[in-house]
């Protein structure tokens, strides 16, 4: 955190962390970590929660988690709409049933999370690869939990274009079936290409270009939302991951302005 702190990267607006890793932190880890929070905004992406799972929730890592957010200002609090654990962590986010059981149990679970957290939450989309017990479709799916747990959206652009092409669907399409008015902010990354027909998300490359034209008709259809880049392995130096965050914010002030425009030509 000491370059980082000595050199604030100049296009950064916000940053996300991974709950997990800083609950409980003290000593002199914590009060570099707070000096960021006192002067940025930061968004937490929870790895742990398994909304999905078939075992309790997790309540005391709950309370632990919401002095943490309160404690440090957190925006938002997110977390995968999936599950990663039953008796014990799988370290794998796999998919959830598309069926009306699925979408009240997990529904009620969010809902129980929101009262512990004293706050909304925002579950992410997430890239999968295999769809048992399906008696909907994702999209369906998605749109009935978000509404029966009245909670947020978090939006992964890379996991629908990655999801169109595994499962065959229109990503436009899709992505213009989501509800504005929940989504909090978008997640961009790259991905790897196992085949014409098989892209495995793994957060360990560079944005592709199909995937800057999604976030382009997101930004279209939702308008400019805040958004986030992640890379988690085969992390390249610093000024070539800024150069996709500006690239970001190339694009918000393209819609920007065009959205501008259009409020003008209405005047």
């Amino acid at each position: 955190m000491g370059p980082l702190r000595d050199n604030p990267p100049e296009p950064v607006d916000f940053f996300e962390i991974a709950p997990e890793n800083w609950v409980g932190v003290g000593g002199k880890l914590g009060k570099d970590f707070s000096w960021f929070t006192e002067r940025y905004p930061f968004v937490a992406h929870g790895l742990s929660l398994s909304i999905g799972s078939p075992a309790p929730l997790d309540e005391t890592f709950l309370f632990r988690l919401k002095r943490f957010l309160d404690e440090h200002t957190i925006r938002y609090y997110t977390e995968h709409l999936s599950y990663c654990s039953d008796d014990g962590h799988l370290y794998d986010l796999l998919p959830i049933p598309f069926t009306e059981e699925a979408v009240h149990y997990v529904a009620g679970r969010i809902r129980r999370v929101q009262d512990i957290l004293e706050r909304r939450i925002a579950m992410e989309n997430v890239s999968y690869y295999a769809a048992p017990g399906k008696e909907m479709d994702e999209i369906a799916f998605i749109n009935a939990v978000l509404s029966e747990a009245d909670c947020d959206l978090l939006l992964d652009v890379n996991n629908i274009y990655v999801n169109s092409i595994n499962h065959r669907y229109d990503a436009e399409q899709f992505l213009k079936a989501l509800p504005a008015d929940r989504v909090v902010y978008f997640h961009m990354a790259g991905h790897y290409d196992e085949a014409d027909d098989l892209k495995v998300d793994t957060h360990g490359a560079p944005v592709i270009d199909p995937v800057w034209d999604l976030l382009e008709t997101a930004y279209e259809h939702f308008g400019v939302v805040p958004t986030l880049l992640e890379r988690d392995f085969n992390i390249p130096p610093l000024p070539e991951l800024l150069s996709e965050v500006r690239h970001i914010k190339a694009l918000q002030a393209k819609w920007n302005a065009a959205r501008d425009n259009d409020i003008a030509l209405q005047n």
